[in-house]
């Protein structure tokens, strides 16, 4: 008997793992080394996850039928308790670019390796993270070090509103390169909480769908 009636019928081995009770957390979902391709299985395992647009572009190009617009959203979902998504989504309208992004966004969900790497903080907190991470997108370099448990989050804002939904409390960070450019300052600042959590996630289930662009 499934665990849920709403109509979701898994196409995936792991799905079908969620949706009969096998698998109940996403801590078991990632670890267990299968690939997360349906987003529904996102929707069952952390159903009060949150979803934040971080930047919204209006993209134009030339083609044989004349100019086409699209609009390109950049988005970060997590549930501000360790588990972080990101994604962007291209579509004719914002609200389909919004939802695609969001929907591949779930499919890139990690767990974030919070803790309390601080000298100034006691062990065995989350309130930051266990070592020093770092990530790259593009010309941008993203560096988020351990702050000491009330510091807060010393931070852009697009820097401050991914770690938030991660659920980091306190952190040092710094940037270098093109940072107005939201998309890549948002995809390293990803990359880094994703560089620090790869220790614990099995090779063969990080497949990462940074763009949600269907043409």
């Amino acid at each position: 008997m499934s665990r849920h009636d709403d109509g979701w019928e898994p196409r995936t081995r792991l799905g079908r793992k969620v949706q009969e009770g096998d698998i109940s957390s996403m801590e078991q979902a990632l670890d267990s080394g299968l690939p997360m391709k349906e987003s529904e299985i996102v929707d069952q395992l952390l159903p009060g996850l949150e979803d934040e647009v971080l930047d919204i572009n209006m993209v134009q190009r030339m083609t044989d039928s004349g100019r086409r617009v699209k609009f390109r959203c950049v988005v970060a979902v997590g549930n501000r308790d360790g588990y972080l998504g990101f994604a962007q989504g291209r579509d004719d309208q914002v609200g389909g670019a919004i939802q695609k992004a969001i929907g591949v966004a779930k499919l890139n969900i990690i767990r974030v390796d919070r803790g309390s790497g601080s000298w100034e903080d006691q062990p065995g907190g989350t309130n930051s993270l266990t070592r020093t991470a770092n990530g790259k997108a593009g010309s941008v370099t993203v560096e988020i070090k351990p702050a000491p448990q009330g510091l807060g989050l010393a931070a852009a804002e697009t820097v401050r509103n991914i770690l938030e939904l991660a659920g980091v409390e306190d952190a040092w960070t710094s940037s270098d390169g093109n940072t107005r450019t939201t998309v890549n300052l948002a995809k390293a600042t990803f990359n880094a909480l994703e560089n620090a959590a790869q220790s614990r996630t099995p090779a063969h289930a990080r497949d990462v769908h940074y763009d949600g662009v269907s043409e």
